[in-house]
């Protein structure tokens, strides 16, 4: 006999909140739980599995297409894997991307902050900076002018 699960126990056992399991089923991401007499939904541990999985795509930064991407392809085990190795890879490309665009703005702080030489607020480099963003200030090209 398989573990049966409220939806309030799947919640705590997978630390996303029901609501946002009741969304997954919606979306097809989960398959429908069994009911009870009451009406209340009943998981099983395939749906502990799934969400386990789902979870971890969301902690990696995949946008939804791509979860609902790998899922269908974790329901064909047998096919080529070349799609989940395909959105991997465009995933390190968005992480890297992002990456360059933190590291950017960090040296925009840093140097804001190496010009503030404390004293009094209407002096300060870094209200200053930032008052000035429209002039094309900001380290990152694509918020410049916005």
């Amino acid at each position: 006999m398989s573990a049966a699960y409220s939806i309030g126990d799947l919640a705590r056992a997978t630390g996303v909140k029901p609501t946002t399991i009741r969304w997954y089923e919606q979306e097809g991401w989960l398959p429908p739980p069994a009911r009870t007499e009451g009406g209340h939904r009943v998981y099983g541990e395939g749906h502990l599995r799934r969400l386990g999985f789902i979870r971890h795509a969301r902690e990696l930064g995949f946008e939804s297409e791509a979860i609902r991407a790998l899922l269908e392809l974790a329901d064909h085990p047998d096919a080529d894997c070349g799609k989940a190795h395909s959105l991997a890879i465009g995933q390190i490309r968005e992480i890297d991307a992002r990456l360059r665009r933190l590291a950017a703005l960090r040296a925009e702080l840093d140097r804001m902050a190496a010009n503030c030489a404390g004293g009094v607020v209407g002096q300060c480099r870094i209200i200053e900076t930032l008052s000035d963003f429209d002039h094309g200030h900001c380290a990152d090209p694509s918020h410049r002018g916005q």
